[in-house]
């Protein structure tokens, strides 16, 4: 007798109240990749991050990389956190159908930062896949790639990448910087250091309150149990290590709900602190009742 088929079956889209907002996470990929040590921490002790691993009952070695865009419904918009990755692997768009959604009922697309895995859905076959939306980009990041001076040799890929997609799109794009409000109740927040312009977002709906922190973090365990240690994929490593440590004390001050675009599925949790670390606690069922 054949056994069953062993591959995970999981939802792909989550849906909660935020005050009178509606927030669906939208899974749109994922990737087991191995090398937890050498992509979340190099140069560190591969050992430290072992035991880490250990510590918290995952693999020491291959890890489960998802990504997550997130929806917000406020009522009179709806409103996009970037795009995914826009291959034949993604999801995204599968999951607006889930909602009863096409691309052209979304009103306005916010690109976090312009790594691919993020902007990669916003142009199919030379074409806008949201045709109806504004975009929204912080200034800082969109003037970064286009500029393409500084790109460390690792990212030159991602340059021409941002700039074939995204340049074609300014006529319909809005520029923001940290503490600028893209409509009332979501505020853009500095949080760069992943990539230069990168930004998080607070949402605020009736008192309720949810921060969008993006790839402020990459990894639930090695990103906010060791925020110092130094991830390979983030453009300013120093810079990055600066900005968790002030991510988490805000999230954790203000005991805030947190949507992340790389933390497992559905990518929604809060940070406790923990012997003078934090911990990511994930929802369970207080968003449902």
């Amino acid at each position: 007798m054949a056994m069953f088929d062993t591959r995970p079956a999981r939802p792909h889209v989550f849906i909660f109240s935020l005050g009178s907002f509606k927030v669906a996470t939208l899974l749109d990929a994922v990737d087991v990749r191995d090398n937890l040590a050498s992509a979340l921490a190099p140069g560190h002790s591969p050992t430290a991050v072992h035991e880490l691993a250990a510590s918290n009952f995952i693999d020491r070695d291959r890890y489960e990389h998802c990504f997550i865009p997130t929806l917000i419904d406020t009522g009179s918009e709806k409103i996009l956190f970037d795009t995914g990755c826009g291959d034949e692997d993604s999801s995204l768009l599968e999951c607006l159908q889930d909602l009863g959604l096409g691309p052209g009922d979304i009103d306005v697309v916010i690109i976090t930062h312009g790594h691919p895995d993020h902007i990669g859905g916003l142009v199919k076959n030379g074409e806008p896949v949201f045709r109806r939306a504004r975009y929204v980009f912080g200034a800082a990041e969109f003037s970064f790639w286009t500029g393409g001076n500084a790109v460390r040799e690792a990212r030159l890929a991602n340059r021409d990448l941002f700039r074939r997609i995204c340049s074609s799109l300014t006529d319909q794009v809005t520029f923001i910087a940290p503490g600028d409000q893209v409509v009332p109740g979501i505020t853009a927040i500095d949080a760069a250091g992943h990539s230069p312009g990168l930004l998080a977002f607070l949402v605020e709906s009736d008192g309720q309150q949810l921060l969008i922190w993006s790839d402020a973090f990459l990894h639930y365990v090695v990103s906010i149990q060791r925020p110092e240690w130094r991830a390979d994929l983030d453009d300013d490593k120093e810079q990055a290590v600066e900005t968790r440590k002030r991510l988490l004390k805000m999230a954790a001050e203000q005991r805030l709900l947190i949507a992340g675009h790389h933390m497992p599925f559905p990518g929604l949790g809060y940070i406790e602190p923990v012997n003078g670390s934090f911990r990511w606690l994930p929802v369970s069922y207080q968003l449902n009742v």
